[in-house]
């Protein structure tokens, strides 16, 4: 029988699964950011390192009984040297399979390689592989030149609300006294401080739940913004590779249930109900091993 290890390095945590051939779970394992370049490299290799070892633990194997590893790990397109390096440590004779995090979610999502996958968290991207095998990807820029429809956007967006609403060139927004009580801030003003202090990127995103809960003109105007983005980057990636009716999947936080944003992009690509994943992508990467 093939065991297979299954690794999702996504930016929100580290996942290891040792998998049967039929996907029945025999031991997992968890850890911290296995990004490198967020965590860095020695880090995350001990993060992975650790979580692999400990998935095996709990399945009470060997490294030697694993016949192939599937690792999609965030931050690490450029990197694969470094990766193969971190599972050698760890599975020697495992042949190993490597992709981006968000590839395993996509194959997780629809249970084979081959559909649209749109994601939306902190940041944001659409991804794709037709019947060919061909990819393509939308996004993914990060919050500086892009992660249009994510959380950050959202977060953003209601801040800058707040803002014009506050000088007078908006009218009022219910948005102001939910961030300022969510931030326990006394006035707009504040916000001032707050916002440029370092490493706000996940802070601010974590105000998107604010501006979809917010019955507010200015938080719907946000909303349909972010939807209409995600629409297109997922209508982008089906129209460069040529798929003419796309089987769309959902990931990420802000569209894994139903809210206003994933809702929205329902009904934006002509979807009767919210996308449910066929397997966490964790299981995602165990597919793509048991294709080696």
């Amino acid at each position: 029988m093939k065991l297979v290890m299954g690794i999702d390095g996504g930016g929100s945590g580290l996942r290891v699964v040792i998998t049967s051939p039929d996907l029945v779970v025999l031991g997992s394992g968890e850890g911290g950011s296995a990004n490198p370049n967020s965590a860095g490299y020695d880090a995350a290799a001990h993060a992975v390192q650790s979580a692999m070892r400990a998935a095996l633990t709990a399945a009470d194997l060997s490294p030697n009984d694993i016949a192939a590893v599937g690792a999609g790990i965030a931050g690490t397109t450029t990197t694969r040297d470094w990766v193969r390096e971190t599972l050698a440590a760890v599975l020697p004779n495992a042949a190993q399979h490597i992709t981006s995090d968000v590839e395993i979610a996509l194959v997780g999502a629809h249970g084979e390689r081959r559909g649209v996958l749109i994601l939306s968290g902190t940041g944001s991207v659409a991804y794709g592989i037709n019947d060919a095998g061909e990819s393509a990807q939308v996004g993914g820029w990060g919050y500086l030149l892009g992660d249009e429809g994510s959380g950050y956007q959202l977060g953003l967006r209601a801040l800058q609300a707040v803002a014009r609403a506050a000088d007078g060139r908006a009218q009022p927004t219910a948005l102001t006294e939910a961030i300022l009580s969510e931030l326990s801030l006394a006035m707009p003003k504040d916000l001032i401080h707050w916002v440029y202090a370092p490493n706000r990127t996940r802070d601010i995103a974590r105000l998107a739940p604010l501006v979809l809960t917010t019955d507010d003109p200015a938080a719907h105007a946000i909303i349909a913004e972010c939807v209409a983005e995600l629409a297109l980057a997922g209508q982008t990636v089906a129209q460069r590779l040529q798929i003419k009716t796309p089987a769309y999947a959902f990931a990420g936080g802000l569209l894994s249930e139903a809210n206003p944003l994933s809702l929205g992009l329902c009904a934006a690509l002509g979807l009767l109900a919210l996308p449910v994943p066929k397997y966490p992508p964790v299981l995602g990467a165990a597919l793509l091993a048991l294709t080696e």
